[in-house]
């Protein structure tokens, strides 16, 4: 089966399967679980270029400092959703401490999401520079330095 006859990869599987966001189909880190060894060469471990469309993910120099900034913004929504979730659930009030167990949990999931967060942020700024191509095979990537 060729590369023309094969499906659009849709958006939403490459985001969850941290593909290449050219051409959807080649992984984007070296490891599939963050979890396995605990070191930041290992968690953010990626290729230099996309095994499928040889797509380069080092666009330039100091290029992944801005996932810092996509990745505050997912820790902001994630505490946004779980105090949503945890003040339906359990309300809040100023007589108990309610608001600090919150701040606990919240913090305990951060930390323990950190790697999946880390991952998720890369993919999501790759994804503002690089485009999905359909002719990724015929024609080549994005580079800027």
């Amino acid at each position: 089966m060729d590369a023309e006859s094969k499906p659009k990869p849709g958006y939403l599987w490459s985001m969850f399967h941290l593909k290449c966001p050219r051409c959807r189909r080649g992984d984007l880190f070296l490891h599939a679980n963050p979890y396995r060894k605990i070191s930041t060469d290992y968690v953010l471990g990626m290729y230099k270029e996309c095994p499928v469309c040889h797509q380069r993910f080092y666009l330039e120099p100091g290029f992944w400092f801005g996932t810092t900034y996509v990745s505050y913004a997912i820790t902001v929504v994630f505490s946004g959703f779980t105090f949503l979730l945890w003040w339906l659930i359990l309300g809040f009030s100023l007589t108990d401490n309610r608001l600090t167990y919150w701040l606990i949990a919240n913090g305990i999931l951060i930390i323990v999401l950190l790697p999946v967060f880390m991952r998720l942020s890369r993919w999501i700024f790759l994804n503002l520079f690089v485009r999905y191509n359909e002719n990724y095979d015929k024609e080549e990537g994005v580079k800027f330095g």
